[in-house]
């Protein structure tokens, strides 16, 4: 059977357009397109996904219920913020871990938008006792950790991104072998794609072979949150 294509075009033209016409006039006129190109879309590859996430982990959900599923909402949040456009211009799918519902936890992600297409594999933005829990099992095994985020298939895939503290967390030696990495606020691994790959037939595999690179990352960060992977 020949490779399936699951993201096209059409679905960038779409939000490259919203990102022009972010009102709810012109949303409301093109909602027919959303829910083809971008909607049916998403929630095809998040279905067609369910599977290679299985062989990833067990741990993880592939839910393609559009509202509390793995598809973001297109609709922002604008009630403490000062820029009032009604919606998002990317698309992002994230695979949750089955903990996410009670605690912060790793998560697969992918995002897509005319600007800019990558994956990502981790944790976002902790919470400040997650933070400390992954900060204690890097400062308690630097070598495996160095190990992981250093070997060669992992960097020729993935950069480590986020934001840092600028100073090492209190009871850090600033010559600890891994400081840098204990001053991260988010231990997120990202690897930069684009459009045409995407759309490219057999994406999926691609993404979850891409994905499968980051196994031992995630099963470090899992297992200092006290979560299986």
């Amino acid at each position: 059977m020949p490779a399936k294509a699951h993201f096209f075009p059409e679905l960038f033209k779409f939000l490259k357009d919203l990102k022009r016409n972010n009102d709810r006039d012109w949303f409301a006129a093109n909602k027919p397109r959303y829910e083809e190109q971008v909607k049916e879309t998403i929630i095809g590859f998040i279905l067609d996904f369910g599977p290679h996430l299985q062989k990833l982990s067990p741990h993880f959900l592939a839910d393609p219920r559009p509202v509390g599923g793995s598809m973001f909402r297109i609709f922002r949040d604008t009630r403490f913020s000062k820029d009032k456009q009604p919606y998002k211009t990317n698309v992002g799918v994230q695979f949750r871990h089955e903990a996410s519902r009670d605690a912060h936890a790793p998560c697969f992600y992918l995002h897509l938008s005319p600007d800019e297409v990558f994956a990502a594999a981790g944790i976002w933005h902790p919470e400040t006792a997650a933070a400390r829990l992954i900060r204690a099992k890097i400062a308690d095994a630097p070598q495996r950790w160095l190990g992981i985020v250093g070997r060669k298939a992992f960097r020729d895939t993935y950069h480590l991104s986020g934001e840092s503290l600028l100073r090492p967390p209190r009871g850090i030696d600033a010559d600890h072998p891994a400081v840098e990495d204990l001053k991260r606020k988010d231990f997120i691994a990202v690897a930069n794609l684009t459009r045409e790959q995407a759309c490219a037939p057999g994406f999926i595999t691609s993404l979850a072979r891409l994905w499968g690179k980051a196994d031992p990352l995630m099963t470090f960060l899992c297992e200092a949150l006290g979560q299986p992977f």
